[in-house]
């Protein structure tokens, strides 16, 4: 297979909304689909430090339920055009989602993440839940794209890519991006955002690398100052209509800023296209 795609769901519509969108973006891919539910028992706990053991009442009620519900999913997809290209796989484990997911990346070698903004448990309010956000800050060994439960698939024509050019790129990190670019012929527009518009020796350095590497795709950059980030990538978003906005996690830099308030909030919480984070290489 050329591609292994790890998709956690809580069998609620947000999730199978990321799932069909999964599906259609790599229609013409070769994949293996890992399907990860993981169910827990401790809310029937007066001590939540006990940890259920397999064969306790509530242990297997819970074992059931997941693996009833992910019988019902596998149901439902059957029900999607037939694609020869696509394996599903099905995993149901008593864990916490971060550590089921990094379990799972280990053992299957996954490629990329696809999930939804939020499931079942989150605030109504909140686009992006607690479960997303934990995947995209916690999880660098493989990119994540968040996909809003309002978002129906079209292919993506135009991806964002906002960077601050400080730290130089390598191909391996850009590489799901471009990928995704060259599957659907998208443009990728590079979005810098800074107080100043002159860019550092270094900055250019960085910027002339990117060239590089955008060489074999449609790409454009584009300039704001005198604007916050998260504004700013919210308004050109807006205004371009774009399809996909892709960040690179790094350590300690750019994305991480903007994962915390308000900035968060500001795009992440009222994003109406996927998000893509991919992963840090350093």
């Amino acid at each position: 297979m050329d591609k292994r795609i790890l998709l956690p769901t809580d069998f609620s519509k947000n999730a199978l909304n990321a799932i069909r969108y999964a599906l259609e973006l790599y229609k013409n891919v070769r994949c293996e689909f890992y399907f990860l539910n993981v169910f827990k028992t401790n809310d029937h706990y007066l001590d939540k430090r006990l940890v259920p053991e397999p064969g306790e009442r509530f242990y297997e009620a819970a074992k059931l339920n997941s693996n009833t519900s992910m019988n019902k999913l596998m149901e439902v997809l059957r029900f999607q055009p037939e694609n020869n290209k696509h394996i599903f796989h099905a995993i149901c484990t008593f864990n916490s989602l971060l550590v089921a997911v990094e379990d799972v990346l280990r053992a299957k070698d996954i490629d990329v993440i696809v999930m939804g903004t939020k499931g079942i448990t989150d605030d109504s309010k909140a686009i992006l839940g607690t479960n997303t956000v934990g995947v995209m800050e916690k999880i660098t060994q493989c990119p994540t794209i968040a996909v809003p439960a309002s978002f129906s698939f079209s292919p993506p024509e135009e991806i964002v890519f906002p960077t601050d050019y400080k730290t130089p790129f390598r191909r391996i990190e850009l590489g799901p991006m471009l990928e995704i670019a060259k599957m659907h012929s998208s443009s990728i527009h590079v979005l810098h955002i800074e107080k100043e518009a002159i860019l550092s020796t270094d900055q250019v350095k960085n910027k002339a690398l990117l060239t590089e590497m955008l060489e074999d795709v449609t790409h454009s950059f584009h300039e704001l100052t005198k604007v916050g980030v998260g504004q700013g990538v919210k308004s050109f978003v807006e205004s371009r209509d774009s399809d996909m906005i892709t960040f690179l996690n790094r350590k300690h830099r750019f994305f991480n800023s903007w994962l915390s308030n308000p900035l968060l909030k500001e795009i992440g919480y009222n994003s109406e296209i996927p998000i893509m984070v991919l992963k840090d290489n350093s």
